[in-house]
């Protein structure tokens, strides 16, 4: 009989802790999203004829194509609304930043000559190949290309974060939103997103963290690399 009872003590013991543990977790995700939602407000805009000008827009990667080949949306809307900025003067030079760790997978050459397919000059256009994740490209877009200044061009969701990035590292950041995809794959990588945001969060308010790799001073205007 006292075996019995303390095993459903424990039993009871794990119920509790597990259900502690679920809403702590599920509280710390609602205030993640909600801290990082309120920071883009009066800072993102829809429109390329009411966004302030900015010497430079910094372009957020992501891979051009799907793993089953498919082109990737997320991809061609942030193509097409970096070169609107760029056709519309609203800003000078564009950064692709995106991950190049490997040989065979080269996300600011895919946005590069993406951009150029869509009539932007290839001497307006700067790769930053470290961009590895959000923090990584908003602070090398600082550090490495030494704009304190620049607007931010993502999806909706993915803009808030990096505005939240930037205001966290003393950047003066605006966004402009790409068009946002309305299906099962967004709703998908959304979800993914959500834990981004948790990360976020921790990134700057509890670990302090720094992009991966800094390097020497890129020059708008200068050699693009």
């Amino acid at each position: 009989m006292k075996i019995q009872n303390l095993s459903h003590r424990r039993l009871r013991w794990i119920l509790l802790s597990s259900s502690l543990l679920f809403a702590a977790a599920a509280a710390f995700i609602a205030g993640s999203h909600g801290t990082i939602e309120q920071s883009g407000a009066g800072r993102i805009y829809g429109d390329v004829n009411a966004i302030p000008r900015r010497p430079a827009a910094l372009v957020l990667g992501c891979a051009g194509t799907l793993s089953n080949g498919r082109p990737n949306l997320y991809f061609r809307y942030r193509i097409e609304a970096a070169a609107a900025l760029y056709h519309a003067g609203r800003t000078d030079y564009l950064i692709v930043s995106g991950d190049n760790r490997r040989a065979d997978y080269d996300e600011p050459t895919d946005m590069r000559e993406a951009l150029i397919a869509a009539g932007v000059p290839g001497d307006r256009i700067y790769r930053d190949y470290a961009g590895f994740s959000t923090l990584d490209s908003v602070v090398r877009a600082r550090e490495i290309f030494g704009q304190r200044e620049f607007i931010i061009v993502s999806q909706p969701f993915h803009n808030k974060r990096a505005l939240y990035i930037a205001r966290g590292h003393g950047i003066d950041a605006i966004a402009f939103n790409a068009a946002d995809v309305a299906r099962f794959g967004g709703l998908r990588t959304k979800a993914r997103k959500y834990l981004a945001r948790c990360k976020t969060l921790l990134d700057l308010r509890l670990l302090g963290t720094s992009p991966r790799f800094l390097g020497p001073p890129v020059t708008l205007g200068g050699p693009v690399n």
